[in-house]
């Protein structure tokens, strides 16, 4: 579709109407995203509304105060529009989500002539099951029941005070429309181990089977979906969407256009969700309970029915299971060179090149034989279930069962599912580059474990093949795409198209008047024994007479030892990330600055990241070591052990620039606005002392520059 004449003007009259109405002056760096973007989505050609050209991206890196989210929608809503596509827009966090429903579409519809409808899409277990809930108020009141083991399945908190009389609150609150089942908007945080007891997922859920389908929260939220014009929704959403094929819980790809802000999280939150793991213990303690299950569900089948002989199959399968299983544990606690971290109370263990010793290798193969077979016997009984909803066949299972039993074996169907997808990737040929398979044994004190791991090294061709290939148009945007002023980094780690187009935006913040980036003389390098103490005596020094700092650490550990160190001598000054949630952490740091007091905030990487502390509230952002990733990291070293056999350097090739990334994001913590001022100390040498550090440095916005020799 060319970009019409029509279209353009459309787009030009509410950049113009948006800018009179909030008055606000336009931005250089915003107009090129909006022009850049409208014509990447008016280039895609198409045929009765398929896609017919390459699949191809549109990279946006954008810095802060360019003002990307309404570039983006500005461009984006006409054309998608024009097109009959949802614009599905994507993010990293709940937080900008619900910047993005709440405040930017309501703010641009106001003050645009444009006409568009919105809706927040989340998964299903964000959602209250009535169903779920209903068992769990009837369970506690009746002490038992027979489906309890749904619950052991949980580690539920009914030991907890006060546990019944929540739940019956929750019923009331729900009933009476007074909350509408969505886990987010409860007034206080439900803990995961008590919200895991009222949620569901797809493997349990009846779907239109259930008693509860026409006042269920998850479906009622979902009725916009198929009728609005924009979708925000989440990576973790849009990935587990394309787990199910596509057009499960979001719009196809195929008449999706899709938005990723904060993008440069979307390989790592596509690693995380194609990874997979078996805790051996823990399953085999899983596995009990699903043998309890099944004695309670004996009596409600017709000795001799199919499904009798089904639940028969399941029980025999999962002794399978629990036998070869604890031959994997014996070869693995025996045959492997545990180097036991103490603090810790743990040892892991990765597997060169993911080649597995040859004894565990056979294991796995017959572990993934029994678990298949686990797996099929499931979901034969889970079919036998859900065919007892169907009125209009004679079914030897009644409905009360199924309604009963459908969410139990669901729920182990779908626990059976996940180990297996471990078992495929630990028997699977080694690929390039090798996925990485590792192990870690945990101690506690009345229990041990190991765990088992597998997690591809790169998600280019898993996000190749599902989304990018498949999407109608995708565009990414955040304010660090680029590591060293390239995207060959995030080009290779997301198997972006080749046909991608990429912009740098320019930003409108005048960098060399409004800061400086200082590297002071200092005595130890971070690899060196004294940097902590060192540490400890320069930092009184660096927030001397500042209002509000930040120092960030990349250990915790380390991050502990200082505070505890500084702060007798500086009591009410310094406020860690640890010492309460983040939201009440910064509440209590600008409520120290609005009272003219000092604050200095501690903090590690996801302080590093997405906190907003405009004007006053930061004026120093202290540095106190390079991010380089953590050496042991065995999705890191896999990929480094690929990139060293291919004659590459893993250190400049990988760390440096993920370094250089992370580093970026750590200064944009200082300038949020144009009116913005301060200063940023960065207290470890090496980026002066190696040769790497000259590339850390330029790659950095243009303060300007103090480097004590």
């Amino acid at each position: 579709m060319a970009l019409t004449d029509e279209i353009k003007q459309q787009i030009q009259q509410s950049y113009r109407d948006v800018l009179a109405g909030k008055d606000i002056r336009a931005r250089y760096g915003q107009r090129l995203m909006i022009a850049e973007i409208a014509r990447y989505m008016g280039d895609i050609t198409e045929n009765d509304g398929q896609r017919t050209s390459e699949p191809a991206a549109c990279v946006v890196e954008a810095g802060t105060g360019t003002g990307k989210t309404l570039a983006y929608l500005i461009a984006a809503i006409p054309v998608a529009r024009a097109l009959g596509k949802t614009l599905v827009i994507s993010t990293a966090t709940v937080a900008l989500q619900d910047q993005i429903v709440l405040k930017d579409l309501p703010d641009l519809k106001k003050h645009s002539k444009m006409d568009f409808t919105w809706t927040l899409a989340k998964g299903r277990g964000r959602y209250l099951c009535m169903s779920r809930l209903e068992s769990r108020l009837h369970d506690e009141g009746n002490g038992d029941s027979d489906t309890m083991p749904l619950f052991l399945l949980d580690s539920p908190g009914a030991e907890e005070p006060g546990t019944r009389a929540f739940f019956e609150e929750m019923l009331a609150s729900y009933g009476s429309r007074k909350w509408d089942g969505d886990r987010d908007h409860w007034p206080e945080q439900i803990p995961d181990e008590v919200w895991r007891q009222v949620t569901t997922d797809h493997r349990q859920c009846t779907n239109r089977h259930c008693s509860y389908f026409d006042s269920c929260a998850f479906f009622d939220a979902r009725k916009d979906l198929d009728e609005v014009d924009i979708v925000v929704a989440n990576h973790d959403l849009v990935l587990a969407d394309l787990a199910l094929g596509g057009g499960a819980i979001l719009p196809e790809p195929e008449n999706a256009l899709f938005i990723f802000d904060e993008a440069h999280h979307l390989p790592d939150k596509a690693l995380n969700h194609f990874a997979a793991s078996v805790p051996l213990n823990s399953t085999r303690q899983w596995l009990k309970q699903l043998s309890q299950a099944l004695t309670k569900m004996q009596p409600c089948l017709a000795p001799g029915t199919q499904a009798a002989k089904t639940l028969d199959r399941i029980s025999s399968a999962s002794r399978d299971v629990d036998l070869v299983l604890g031959r994997v544990y014996e070869e693995a606690e025996q045959n492997t060179g545990w180097d036991f971290n103490e603090e810790r109370r743990s040892a892991q263990w990765r597997y060169p090149e993911g080649e597995l010793p040859e004894g565990l290798a056979e294991l796995a193969a017959e572990s993934r034989i029994a678990t298949a077979n686990l797996v099929r016997h499931l979901g034969a009984m889970a079919d036998e279930l859900q065919g007892a909803f169907d009125e209009r066949k004679q079914h030897e299972i009644d409905r009360d069962t199924a309604e009963a039993w459908y969410p139990v074996i669901g729920a182990f169907h779908s626990r059976s599912e996940d180990q297996l997808r471990l078992w495929t990737a630990w028997t699977e040929q080694v690929g390039k580059p090798p996925a990485a398979r590792w192990s870690v044994r945990q101690r506690w004190d009345h229990a041990e474990d190991i765990t088992l791991y597998s997690s591809p090294v790169l998600a280019d061709n898993l996000l190749y093949s599902r989304l990018w290939s498949r999407a109608y148009g995708a565009v990414l945007t955040s304010a660090t795409l680029t590591a060293l002023g390239r995207f060959d980094r995030l080009q290779a780690r997301a198997g972006l198209p080749e046909a991608s187009r990429m912009l740098v935006v320019p930003s409108s913040f005048r960098y060399a008047e409004m800061a400086t980036v200082e590297v002071p003389a200092m005595a130890c390098m971070p690899t060196d024994e004294g940097f902590a103490e060192e540490l400890i005596k320069r930092l009184p020094g660096l927030w001397a007479g500042e209002k509000a700092t930040l120092v960030l650490f990349t250990s915790r550990r380390q991050m502990h030892q200082v505070r505890d160190a500084l702060a007798p001598d500086y009591p009410d000054l310094i406020i860690t990330q640890d010492d309460m949630s983040r939201g009440e952490v910064l509440r209590q740091h600008r409520n120290r600055v609005d009272a003219g007091k000092a604050s200095v905030l501690f903090g590690v990487a996801s302080f590093a990241e997405g906190i907003d502390l405009p004007g006053e509230y930061l004026h120093h952002v202290v540095i106190t070591r390079l991010p380089f990733s953590v050496p042991d990291d065995p999705i890191e070293a896999g990929l480094a052990e690929w990139i060293s056999q291919r004659g590459g350097n893993p250190f400049m090739e990988i760390t440096v620039p993920d370094a250089s990334i992370k580093l970026v994001q750590a200064v944009g913590r200082l300038l949020r606005t144009e009116e913005d001022t301060g200063r940023v100390s960065i207290l470890d040498r090496r980026i002066v002392a190696r040769r790497y550090g000259q590339l850390l440095l330029d790659a950095l916005p243009p303060f300007r520059r103090i480097i004590e020799r």
